[in-house]
C-alpha cells in the first residue's frame, strides 16, 4: 500500500444529525418521509455537477409540491451545508498521521459545489491530500467506476497500491472491482489499526 484514498461523510466529516435533519424537514415543511424521498432521488445529479443548488432544491420542491422562491431556496441551501459541516477530529487528527509518516493521501468525495466550497474555505486539513476528487468537478460520483478510474490516475499508482476507506459497503466494493484494495470505515480507532497492521506487514 502506498496511498489511502478516502471518503470523506461518514469517514473525517459526519453524516448528518437527527438534529440537522430536522432543521430540513421543518426548513422544507412537509411530511417527513417524502421529504428525503425527495432530497435523495435527485441528488445524484447535484452532486456530479450537473445541476446547481436552486436548480436541484427546485426539483425538491416540486416533487414535493411546495411553493419554490428564493428566500427558500437560500434557506435550504444553507440548512444543507450546515447538516453536513460537523467533522470528526480523530478522522483529521489520523489523516495527519499518515501525511506526516510520508503516506499519499487522497480525498473521492460525493459533494456538490456549495458544499465543497464551503469545505476548502474553513478547513486546512484538506492541505494534506495530494488529490482531491470532488463529484462535483470530476463528473462523477462513487459507485461510478469513472469516480475511482479519476483518482487513480491522478496519484499516479496502480490501483493495487491504494487503500480505499468508505463507510459504505457498496462503494467499497465497486472500488475493489477496479483492483483498489478496500476497507469499510467502522471508526478512526479501528482504521487506524488496521492500517498501521497493513503498513507494517508491507515493511516486513
Amino acid at each position: 500500500m502506498k496511498a489511502v484514498l478516502f471518503d470523506m461523510f461518514g469517514v473525517i466529516a459526519r453524516v448528518q444529525s437527527p438534529e440537522s435533519q430536522a432543521v430540513l424537514e421543518r426548513t422544507a415543511g412537509g411530511e417527513r418521509d417524502r421529504f428525503w424521498e425527495a432530497y435523495w432521488s435527485q441528488r445524484a445529479p447535484y452532486d456530479r455537477g450537473d445541476v446547481t443548488g436552486p436548480a436541484y432544491w427546485k426539483g425538491v420542491c416540486a416533487a414535493l409540491g411546495i411553493p419554490f422562491d428564493a428566500r427558500l431556496t437560500d434557506d435550504l441551501i444553507a440548512a444543507d451545508l450546515a447538516s453536513w459541516s460537523e467533522v470528526d477530529q480523530r478522522s483529521v487528527d489520523l489523516l495527519r498521521t499518515l501525511a506526516g509518516r510520508g503516506i499519499t493521501c487522497g480525498l473521492l468525495s460525493n459533494i456538490p459545489e456549495e458544499l465543497a466550497v464551503r469545505y476548502e474555505t474553513s478547513q486546512p486539513w484538506l492541505e494534506h491530500f495530494s488529490v482531491v476528487g470532488f463529484s462535483c468537478r470530476i463528473g462523477s460520483a462513487k459507485p461510478e467506476p469513472a469516480a475511482y478510474q479519476w483518482c487513480v490516475r491522478e496519484l499516479g499508482l496502480p490501483p493495487e497500491e491504494i487503500l480505499f476507506v468508505d463507510d459504505r459497503a457498496e462503494n467499497v466494493r465497486a472500488a475493489q472491482e477496479l483492483g483498489l484494495q478496500g476497507h469499510v470505515f467502522t471508526s478512526p480507532s479501528e482504521l487506524q489499526a488496521a492500517l498501521l497492521t497493513t503498513l507494517k506487514a508491507a515493511s516486513q
